[in-house]
């Protein structure tokens, strides 16, 4: 009789565990939200079908495709938010709006030992991705090195189509005249493609938080990698902090952009573009030259690559003033010196990638996900692809790939069918080397990229003197103790810093249409309505900077 109690106890402690199993696998489909446009996965896409298989998680996922503020306006007001939330660009608005969960509670060394190394990794600061309440609302999806760093460049430049460069006799500019001079001597012997579709010269994309394309090239030509919308005095204890668009070195920046658009270079069309359409004219291969970061156009550099169009891909050129564009001109403090340092020190994308809405129903369940998503298994899953089918490993036992299956790293529609681009891109994720020594990014492994490197950039490079794109570039400047001042939390000022954003797109490409006799006038106009705008986002940027660098003061 004890035997049989003893087994009805047992099967029922089993019964009653069963359900609590079954839950944590039970199929769920988790609404994903993701701050800029992309492209759907296929309906059988191989990655997404073995989370489902299993992980039991399958994915609906919405893309920008309007405004990212005003749509991120409307989802907050919504009763329910998608359970994985990116802001994109304007993620800050979702912290500020209480519509994330704190990730830190969910997170520990015994329950989600992914992540807890991932926040604890050599390069990272936790404290410095707190929101200013303590809180963890965001695991950044980008700066997290593991073991040695691979250097690539990706970040801002000026650019200019490699034929262009090749048609110049291989010489790369260095100014903004040589640079604008190349474009213009090209497109007059060149004023059409083959095809007789007529060349863009120039183009700038202004919309929305892109209009970065249209106002940070001053601060790079003045000698300083990205901070944003201000230029910092880092050789200053106090870090001296100015904006840079209404200052008087500004003036000869768009000046000769008034001049290229007199000359037909730029279109006026360029201010009004969207996102889509600019990545449609730079795919296309009409389009010259334009300022911009190379992970913003990646899109249209994959399309150029998978039809062959190598010559039209782009080549970053870091251009700066010379002495006789800031003759008579007061630069921003006494010793300050023009050097080229287009490239900072190793970042983390602090406030940038996945949030977990309050509404979503199981968020212990979501945090799970990421951190299954981190393991060593599935990143190479995410990153390399299968075994066999993807990449495979050679005698030497480092992973590679045959250019075919290179190829398909760039190929928008392949990526459709076999990668989980829009849930990687988000997600947290290991960069730099495995603990083998292979590159965590397939793209980075240095006999993949040596191999496969297209013959027409192997002899460009070799033209140029140069065996990769970053040797164009000065070693990257050591990153600035308070990070990248444009991951500052603007929303305390929001209503003055948006006035100011909306008087720069009103006046800058009036000053650059207009007549060349108003140039000075307009010019002018210009400092003297966003001054006071000015004033208070430079001093606002100011005191958040120095409560970075010296937080004891504001205890």
């Amino acid at each position: 009789m004890r035997k049989i109690l003893a087994a009805l106890l047992a099967l029922a402690m089993v019964l009653a565990i069963v359900p609590a199993v079954m839950a944590e696998n039970a199929p769920i489909t988790v609404t994903v939200f993701k701050g800029d446009p992309g492209d759907q996965p296929t309906a059988d896409n191989k990655i997404y079908k073995k989370i489902a298989d299993e992980l039991g998680i399958s994915f609906e996922i919405e893309f920008l495709a309007n405004d990212l503020n005003q749509t991120l306006s409307l989802k907050i007001a919504d009763d329910k938010q998608p359970d994985l939330f990116d802001g994109g660009n304007s993620a800050e608005i979702l912290e500020d709006a209480d519509v994330l969960i704190d990730l830190l509670p969910y997170i520990s060394e015994e329950k989600t030992p992914n992540l807890y190394k991932h926040l604890h990794s050599t390069n990272v600061k936790l404290d410095q991705l707190l929101s200013k309440d303590g809180k963890l609302y965001i695991i950044p999806n980008y700066g997290v090195l593991y073991n040695d760093n691979i250097k690539t460049y990706n970040g801002p430049s000026f650019f200019a189509q490699k034929k262009v460069i090749e048609w110049n006799n291989y010489v790369v500019p260095k100014t903004v005249d040589e640079y604008f001079a190349m474009l213009e001597g090209y497109i007059k012997e060149n004023p059409t493609a083959e095809d007789g579709t007529p060349y863009t010269g120039f183009a700038i994309l202004c919309e929305d938080w892109r209009r970065f394309c249209l106002i940070n090239p001053v601060q790079h030509l003045m000698g300083r990698p990205n901070d944003g919308e201000v230029l910092v005095d880092v050789n200053d204890p106090e870090f001296a902090t100015w904006t840079f668009i209404d200052q008087d070195y500004a003036k000869p920046y768009y000046a000769k952009l008034n001049d290229i658009y007199h000359k037909g270079l730029i279109s006026a069309d360029t201010f009004v573009m969207n996102y889509d359409q600019y990545i449609a004219a730079l795919s296309s291969g009409y389009v010259l030259g334009m300022f911009d970061q190379a992970w913003d156009f990646g899109t249209a550099t994959q399309s150029l690559q998978t039809a062959e169009k190598y010559a039209e891909t782009f080549l970053p050129i870091p251009l700066l003033y010379d002495e006789d564009d800031l003759e008579g001109i007061a630069l921003p403090s006494e010793n300050w010196k023009i050097e080229e340092h287009y490239i900072n020190g190793d970042v983390i994308n602090r406030d940038r990638g996945f949030g977990i809405a309050a509404t979503a129903e199981d968020p212990e369940r979501l945090v799970q996900l990421l951190d299954t998503l981190l393991s060593d298994e599935w990143q190479i899953l995410l990153q390399w692809g299968i075994e066999g089918e993807d990449y495979f490993i050679d005698e030497n036992g480092r992973m590679n790939m045959t250019l075919e299956q290179y190829k398909n790293l760039s190929d928008s529609e392949w990526k459709r069918a076999n990668k989980a681009e829009a849930i990687f891109t988000s997600a947290p994720k290991k960069q730099g080397t495995q603990d083998n020594g292979n590159a965590w990014d397939p793209t980075l492994q240095p006999e993949i990229r040596t191999a496969n490197e297209p013959q027409y950039d192997k002899d460009l490079y070799a033209k140029l003197g140069i065996k990769a794109i970053e040797e164009l570039f000065n070693p990257a400047i050591e990153l600035a103790p308070y990070g990248e001042a444009w991951q500052i939390n603007k929303e305390p000022i929001d209503i003055d810093y948006q006035k100011w954003l909306s008087i720069q797109m009103e006046w800058l490409p009036k000053i650059i249409m207009c007549d060349p006799s108003e140039i000075d006038a307009n010019f002018k106009a210009f400092q003297e309505e966003i001054a006071p705008y000015s004033k208070i986002y430079a001093d606002f940027m100011h005191e958040e900077i120095l409560k970075q660098v010296y937080p004891e003061r504001y205890q």
